[in-house]
């Protein structure tokens, strides 16, 4: 399914920048974002793998691309 990818990499942006700056670096937001992107793929009968990576990167560097603020 071709039309997962994009919904997976924004649902785990939008989760891994998580409101109140909770999840404060890479790796958390990475293991945040890989989960909800496992779960939006399985969610849409997508692939869980191909999900998992695009919510991790998304995860990732969602704060270098500035969707994301750094917590101070």
């Amino acid at each position: 399914m071709k039309s997962i990818l994009p919904f997976a990499l924004i649902a785990a942006t939008l989760t891994a920048c998580g409101p109140g700056g909770v999840i404060d670096s890479d790796v958390e937001r990475g293991l945040v974002g890989a989960a909800v992107g496992y779960g939006a793929a399985r969610a849409v009968d997508g692939n869980g793998d191909r999900g998992a990576i695009a919510g991790g990167l998304a995860g990732i560097f969602c704060d270098d691309v500035g969707v994301c603020s750094r917590a101070r």
